[in-house]
C-alpha cells in the first residue's frame, strides 16, 4: 500500500510537465476506441429504429404471411377483436410500356386500408384507388424513367392495363418486403385478378396486416392467431416486437464485421502504446535510475508509471468515445442509403461501455510488459545503457498478469461477436500475425547481418541499421504490415467477389430465368423461347413451394441447425419432383431411386444441408406443401454446385404424390445476349403472366449491394492502417535522438548528405518491401479463408492487388524514414558535439 502511495504522489509530480512523451498512446487508444464505438452506437441507433417503428415498418402490429389465400374467418376474427386489417398480395410481373418496352418490377397489390401506419407518398400527391377508367399503377421513379412514361400514359402488367399514377417516393413498410429483384410497383387489390397473375402455384405471397387497440400486447395477440384452427401450418406470423428478423441478423453480421475491422486497428494501437511506453520508460531512464539509486522500492516506480499510463489511457479512452459517439451522425448520413431506417441518434451506454473495456484491456494488455521490465532493472543498468535491454523480462507475477488481461481480452471479442467461432479464429489469426511479423524482422536483421556489402559505405550503414542494438525492425514491420494486411485481406476478398459477379458466373449462368409458368403453358413456351433466332438451350423443371415444418419430428424452429445451414428453415423454399438426377448431379450420400419409382415420398437433400441439420439418408422431412403436411424419406444427398446458376433445387422429391399437387414451371434459357430484349418480349407477349428475370440485372443490382458494403469495410480497415501510421512515426519519432547523433557523428567523419540520406533510404525501404511481402501474403491467407470456409467460394488470385500493397507499404515507409532523415541532417553539430 506504501508503495502505491508513493507513486500516486510521484505520479501527479510528473504529469504537471505534460503528457508529451505519450502522445502516441493517446492518439493511437483514441483511433481504435472511437472505430469502435461509432460502429456499436451506429448499431444501437438502428435497432432503436426497428424496434420504435416496428410496426410501421412491418406494416402493421401483425403480420401472417402465406403462400395461398387466408381464409375470410382469419380476418372476421381479428376484426372481432378490434382490429383494422389490410391484405396484400406480392409477386414479381412485367411493366410493359405502350411502345413494347418492359422491365420486371416486384408488384405490390394493396387494399384500400394500406398502408395501416404510415404514408406511402406519390408524385404527383393523391390515393392509390380507381376513380373511373382504367385501375392506376405507381411505378418505382427508375421504371417510369426506362420505359420514359408520364402520369396517365396506359401500361400493361399481365393480361390487365393501367394507368401509369405517379411515382413511387416512399414506401413506409418498405423494409418488411424489399424488392429485391426488380423496383417496386403498386396496384389495387381488387386490379390482381384481372391481370391473371394469380394462377395454381405461382409464386405469390399473401399478407394480412392488422392494426391492433393500444391495450392489446401484439405477441400475445400474434400467438393466439397462430394457434387458431383456421391457421394451418403453412403460416408464419409474426408480432412488431420481433423487428425484422433478416434485417436483424444482416445488421448483427455487419456490426460484427465492422467491429473485428475496429479491433485491427486498436491492436495496431496497442503496438503503439507499447511502443510509446517503451519510448517514454527510455527518456525517463536517468529518473528511475536516480529514484531507484536513492532508494525507492522497484513496486514504487512500477506504481508510479502504471498510475500514469493508466491516466492517460483513461484519457485517450475518453476522447475515442466522444469522437465516436460524434462520428455516428457523419456515419448515418454517408450509409443513408443503405440503412433500413433512419438511425435514432441518441446515448446508448451498452455500446460505449465494450468499447471503453476494448480499449482500456488493450492498454493494459500492450503496456505491462514494457512498465514490468522497467520495474526491476538497477539503477546502474540504466546509467550505463540508457534504454530498455530486450533480454530482461518481467518477473512471473507480472507475466501472468499480462497473459490474464490478453485472456480476457480474447474472451471479451468472442463473448460480444455475433459469430463467436468466427471471432476465435480473428484472434488466433491476429495473434499468429503479430508472431509472423516478429519472425520477419528476425529473418531481416540475420540477412541484414550477412549480406557481403564491403564497397558501398551507404548499404553497408543501412543494412547496420537493421541489426543494431535497439533498432526498431520488428515495431516498423508490425505496426505498418498489420494494416496493409487488413486492408489487402479486404482488397482480396472484394476483388474475388467481383470477379464471381462479374465474370465467372456470367460466363456460367443462363440469360433468363422465366418463372409462373401453368402446366398448360409448357408446351407453348418451350415453342416460343425455342423459336427465337440466337437461343442455344431450354430447360424447365416443376416448381412447388413448399415450407419445411419438422426434421426428423422436430419443429423447424427448434431444430439445432449449424448457422450457415438455419436460413433453409425459414420461410418457403423450391421444391421440384424428378425421375432422374439433375445434370451434373453428384451424390454424396444414398442413392437415387429408380426412373419408374412411383413409391412413398422421397427426397433428395443438399448435402450441406444435411450435415448442418444431422438428416442423412433415413432421415425424414416434412414439408407443408397447400397447408398439408407430407413426410419425405431422405435416401441420398447431393454435392450441389450452385455456382452455374441453373435449375437446382435443395430438394429434390419423388415423382408421384407431388405431380398431382397445383404446381407451376421454372425455366432457364440460354442464348445470345444480343437478342435478350427480343427474348423477352416474345415470351411475355405470348404469356402475359410468365415473368423473366434478367440474370445480368440481378447479379449488376448484388454487385452494388456489395460494392457498398465493401466500401463501408475498407473506410473501417483504413483505420488500421492509419493507426500503423501513428506507430511507425512514433518509432521514427522515438529514435530520432538516436538519428541525430548518429548523423551528426557521421558528417563529423566526412560523410556527405547525399551518403546518409542513401544510408537510411535502403533502411526503410528494405523495412517497406519486407513489410509489403508479408502484409501481401497475410493478407492473401485471409482471404483465401474468408472466401473458401465463410463465403464458401472459388477464390482467385489476384497479383494486382498484391503488387499495389506491396508498393504502398514500400512508398509510405519511404515517405516517413525520408522525413525522420531531412530532420536529423538539419541538426548543427556543434551543440550536439559541446554537450557531450
Amino acid at each position: 500500500m506504501n508503495n502505491w502511495r508513493m507513486g500516486w504522489r510521484l505520479a501527479r509530480r510528473e504529469l504537471r510537465g505534460g503528457v508529451r512523451g505519450l502522445r502516441i498512446v493517446l492518439a493511437c487508444l483514441a483511433l481504435g476506441v472511437a472505430a469502435i464505438a461509432a460502429v456499436g452506437t451506429l448499431r444501437a441507433a438502428v435497432q432503436a429504429g426497428l424496434e420504435a417503428d416496428g410496426a410501421q415498418l412491418m406494416g402493421g402490429d401483425v403480420l401472417a404471411a402465406n403462400s395461398r389465400p387466408f381464409p375470410p374467418e382469419a380476418r372476421a376474427w381479428i376484426e372481432g377483436r378490434g382490429g383494422r386489417v389490410s391484405q396484400l398480395v406480392l409477386t414479381r410481373s412485367m411493366v410493359v410500356a405502350s411502345s413494347g418496352e418492359r422491365t420486371l418490377v416486384e408488384l405490390k397489390a394493396a387494399d384500400n386500408a394500406y398502408p395501416l401506419y404510415g404514408e406511402l407518398a406519390i408524385d404527383p400527391p393523391g390515393p392509390l384507388s380507381s376513380s373511373g377508367g382504367l385501375p392506376p399503377a405507381v411505378l418505382d421513379p427508375l421504371v417510369a424513367q426506362r420505359l420514359n412514361l408520364a402520369p396517365g400514359d396506359t401500361v400493361r402488367i399481365g393480361d390487365a392495363r393501367f394507368a401509369y399514377r405517379g411515382a413511387l417516393i416512399s414506401e413506409p413498410d418498405k423494409a418488411a418486403g424489399a424488392a429485391i429483384l426488380g423496383p417496386r410497383a403498386i396496384i389495387p387489390l381488387p386490379a390482381l385478378e384481372a391481370a391473371g397473375l394469380v394462377q395454381p402455384g405461382s409464386l405469390v405471397t399473401y399478407e394480412l396486416r392488422a392494426a391492433l387497440p393500444p391495450s392489446t400486447n401484439s405477441r400475445t395477440f400474434a400467438d393466439t392467431l397462430r394457434a387458431q384452427p383456421f391457421a394451418d401450418g403453412g403460416w408464419r406470423v409474426r408480432d412488431a416486437s420481433q423487428g425484422q428478423p433478416g434485417v436483424n441478423r444482416f445488421l448483427d453480421q455487419a456490426a460484427s464485421f465492422l467491429v473485428l475491422a475496429g479491433l485491427t486497428a486498436l491492436l495496431v494501437g496497442g503496438i503503439g502504446v507499447a511502443t510509446g511506453v517503451r519510448s517514454w520508460l527510455e527518456q525517463r531512464a536517468r529518473t528511475i535510475a536516480t529514484l531507484r539509486c536513492l532508494g525507492a522500492p522497484a513496486g514504487a516506480i512500477f506504481a508510479t508509471y502504471l498510475i500514469q499510463v493508466a491516466g492517460l489511457a483513461i484519457l485517450g479512452t475518453v476522447i475515442g468515445l466522444v469522437a465516436g459517439y460524434a462520428l455516428t451522425g457523419l456515419a448515418a448520413i454517408a450509409l443513408a442509403g443503405m440503412l433500413p431506417v433512419p438511425p435514432r441518434l441518441g446515448f446508448y451506454p451498452l455500446p460505449l461501455a465494450l468499447a471503453a473495456a476494448y480499449g482500456l484491456l488493450t492498454a493494459l494488455s500492450f503496456a505491462l510488459w514494457p512498465l514490468g521490465r522497467a520495474r526491476d532493472i538497477p539503477g546502474a543498468a540504466l546509467f550505463r545503457d540508457n534504454l530498455l535491454p530486450d533480454a530482461r523480462r518481467p518477473r512471473l507475477g507480472l507475466v501472468l498478469a499480462n497473459g490474464a488481461a490478453v485472456a480476457a481480452l480474447v474472451a471479451l471479442v468472442v463473448g460480444t461477436a455475433e459469430r463467436p467461432l468466427f471471432a476465435l479464429w480473428f484472434c488466433i489469426a491476429a495473434l499468429a500475425t503479430l508472431g509472423l511479423f516478429r519472425l520477419a524482422a528476425v529473418g531481416l536483421q540475420a540477412l541484414a547481418r550477412r549480406l557481403p556489402v564491403r564497397r558501398r559505405p551507404s548499404v553497408r550503414l543501412g543494412l547496420a541499421n537493421l541489426h543494431r542494438p535497439g533498432a526498431p525492425t520488428a515495431l516498423m514491420l508490425v505496426s505498418l504490415g498489420i494494416g496493409l494486411s487488413t486492408l489487402a485481406a479486404i482488397a482480396l476478398i472484394q476483388g474475388n467477389i467481383r470477379q464471381q459477379i462479374s465474370e465467372s458466373l456470367p460466363d456460367a449462368a443462363p440469360s433468363f430465368y422465366f418463372i409462373d409458368i401453368q402446366s398448360d403453358q409448357a408446351a407453348e413456351f418451350d415453342r416460343v423461347a425455342g423459336a427465337v433466332p440466337g437461343v442455344t438451350e431450354v430447360r424447365r423443371v416443376p416448381s412447388l413451394r413448399a415450407r419445411i415444418a419438422k426434421v426428423n419430428g422436430v419443429p423447424a424452429d427448434q431444430v439445432q441447425a449449424t448457422e450457415e445451414t438455419r436460413w433453409a428453415l425459414r420461410g418457403d423454399r423450391g421444391l421440384t419432383y424428378a425421375a432422374t438426377p439433375p445434370e451434373g448431379t453428384r451424390i454424396v450420400q444414398g442413392r437415387w431411386w429408380a426412373p419408374e419409382y412411383r413409391g412413398e415420398p422421397l427426397v433428395s437433400l443438399d448435402d450441406n444441408l444435411a450435415r448442418g441439420w444431422n438428416a442423412g439418408p433415413g432421415s425424414t422431412i416434412t414439408v407443408n406443401v397447400l397447408g398439408r403436411d407430407i413426410d419425405l424419406r431422405v435416401v441420398s444427398t447431393r454435392d450441389i454446385e450452385w455456382r452455374g446458376l441453373g435449375l437446382n433445387f435443395a430438394m429434390v422429391a419423388s415423382p408421384g404424390l407431388l405431380e398431382a399437387a397445383p404446381h407451376t414451371h421454372i425455366a432457364t434459357v440460354r442464348g445470345n445476349p444480343a437478342e435478350d430484349a427480343r427474348l423477352l418480349r416474345a415470351v411475355t407477349d405470348a404469356l402475359p403472366n410468365v415473368t423473366g428475370i434478367r440474370v445480368r440485372d440481378a447479379l449488376d443490382a448484388l454487385a452494388v449491394l456489395l460494392g457498398r458494403l465493401g466500401t463501408a469495410l475498407s473506410s473501417t480497415a483504413a483505420l488500421t492502417l492509419v493507426s500503423g501510421l501513428l506507430v511507425l512515426a512514433g518509432a521514427v519519432a522515438a529514435g530520432q535522438r538516436r538519428r541525430i547523433r548518429d548523423a551528426v557523428v557521421l558528417k563529423t567523419l566526412g560523410a556527405s548528405r547525399a551518403q546518409i540520406r542513401r544510408a537510411w533510404l535502403v533502411e526503410f525501404g528494405l523495412l517497406g518491401l519486407v513489410a509489403g511481402l508479408v502484409a501481401a501474403a497475410v493478407g492473401t491467407l485471409a482471404s483465401w479463408g474468408v472466401t473458401r470456409f465463410v463465403m464458401r467460394t472459388d477464390w482467385t488470385f489476384l497479383p494486382g492487388t498484391l503488387s499495389v500493397t506491396i508498393v504502398l507499404c514500400v512508398a509510405l515507409t519511404l515517405a516517413m524514414g525520408y522525413a525522420g532523415t531531412a530532420l536529423a541532417l538539419r541538426a548543427k553539430p556543434a551543440p550536439l558535439l559541446r554537450n557531450e
